[in-house]
């Protein structure tokens, strides 16, 4: 089938803690509809039958509570009622962004996955009721190519966005596509958690995954194309993730992936949206990895002097490193209960410093989540105080196996090369109970190779 996403350069207010009226708030609102309106009827010429739009595009970010309100469209939240915003748009009260929405997917016969915020009116006797007596929700709608309502996803897992409540209970919302079967859809900050993403794809067996996100990049981990490509690798599907552009903010990194190829854009220089259009084939079969080649333990060589430990800050984490030095070798680090192990070779020695780092343990900056990593990063300098810092370019081509002893079964393997663009491994998966993936020179410089594991249990 054929998708678009579109990376979004968002209008946004000059000052969104000011209090405005609901007629300056639609004002906004609709530069952006603007837009949103060229980039369907451009997909929907370039045969798209589905088209993402990203977190905040329409509204955009950094309101109060009550900022925010002029800008909340009212959405029932039942999926029993049929509703074609479009069509009857006389049955609710301020509806206004939806009606639009709706129009675009009728007029272009699209199927359209959008992202506002939405308000509903709750009772005191609801013991999770708001003081001001309404529900504040960052919300995904989708619609069919009719422009009807088929399903609505209030984000769960809110990355400081005190302008928004988290739902009582978690949405697992999925609707149905004539060309490619189910999709099912969360946001943004949602991809780390096991409720609902992975809950979500588990229980209805999905293949397909709209996300609508809002990224500030960090490397050299989760960069928002890295982190999307091996979702969709790591759990067998396609994912069609639509970011926003504001390079300002570091956030760029839009991409249509399967599981072995991916169609992105990020874009750090220049400004303006991107529409990314690209024909995938929809999932049936589980494919599966090879996992013949298997890591050696390698012969337990009388290393003369093994390379030196040390400790620095990765993703605001206290990683343990071992420097990779020469032209190859077999090294290991261990942390906790993680040992990671890498066996490397490369042709040509450049005068860049790589490390192989790891860590086991709960990380709290930005979100509190328990990370299992083993990281082959290449290092800001010469100096071992320079590992883990953000790093875009590299020249080194290294030959790689990467393995370690995870004890989630939810394994995120990172692939990233020179000038932020993706790499598949030729081979990945579990022997022996550890997980690895391996590579034969990476197509450009190799920034980072990792397995980013999720204990879930442990949050």
């Amino acid at each position: 089938y054929v998708a678009a996403v579109y990376e979004h350069e968002s209008v946004l207010s000059p000052n969104p803690a000011a209090l405005v009226d609901r007629q300056s708030a639609l004002e906004l609102m609709g530069r952006n509809l603007d837009i949103y309106e060229q980039q369907v009827v451009a997909a929907a010429r370039q045969g798209a039958q589905i088209i993402v739009f990203p977190e905040d595009g329409i509204h955009g970010f950094n309101f109060t509570r009550s900022s925010i309100y002029p800008y909340l469209d009212f959405v029932l939240h039942s999926q029993s009622v049929k509703w074609n915003p479009c069509r009857e748009f006389y049955l609710f009260n301020d509806t206004e962004v939806l009606q639009r929405l709706s129009c675009m997917a009728l007029k272009n016969k699209i199927f359209l996955v959008a992202n506002l915020g939405t308000k509903e009116p709750c009772e005191r006797a609801d013991p999770h009721c708001p003081p001001d007596g309404r529900y504040q929700f960052n919300t995904n709608v989708a619609f069919n190519d009719d422009g009807m309502l088929v399903a609505t996803y209030r984000k769960h897992n809110l990355y400081f966005e005190y302008a928004f409540d988290t739902p009582p209970e978690p949405d697992y919302k999925v609707f149905d596509t004539p060309f490619a079967g189910k999709f099912g859809m969360f946001t943004c900050f949602d991809i780390l958690f096991f409720e609902p993403a992975v809950n979500l794809i588990r229980q209805y067996n999905l293949k397909q995954v709209v996300y609508p996100t809002a990224w500030m990049n960090q490397l050299p981990l989760l960069s928002a194309v890295e982190f999307q490509q091996a979702f969709a690798t790591a759990f067998n599907i396609n994912i069609l993730a639509a970011n926003i552009h504001h390079p300002t903010l570091g956030m760029t990194g839009s991409g249509i992936y399967t599981p072995v190829k991916s169609f992105i854009y990020h874009n750090m220089e220049s400004y303006g949206g991107k529409l990314i259009v690209a024909e995938i084939p929809v999932i049936t079969t589980d494919y599966r990895t090879n996992l013949e080649k298997t890591p050696g333990r390698g012969s337990e060589k009388g290393n003369d002097q093994l390379p030196p430990l040390f400790y620095a800050e990765m993703m605001y984490d206290n990683f343990t490193f071992v420097p990779v030095w020469g032209e190859k070798g077999e090294l290991q680090v261990c942390a906790n209960t993680l040992c990671c192990y890498l066996n490397y070779q490369q042709a040509v020695l450049t005068d860049e410093l790589y490390a192989l780092g790891v860590f086991d343990g709960l990380h709290t900056v930005h979100g509190t989540y328990y990370v299992q990593a083993c990281a082959l990063v290449k290092c800001g300098g010469l100096s071992f105080s320079t590992c883990g810092q953000e790093v875009t370019e590299a020249t080194a081509l290294i030959d790689f196996q990467l393995w370690g002893n995870m004890s989630t079964p939810y394994i995120f393997p990172l692939l990233l090369t020179s000038g932020i663009t993706l790499d598949y491994a030729d081979h990945r998966g579990w022997k022996n109970n550890h997980y690895f993936i391996s590579k034969n020179r990476t197509s450009s410089g190799l920034l980072t190779a990792a397995l980013y594991g999720r204990w879930y249990e442990k949050d």
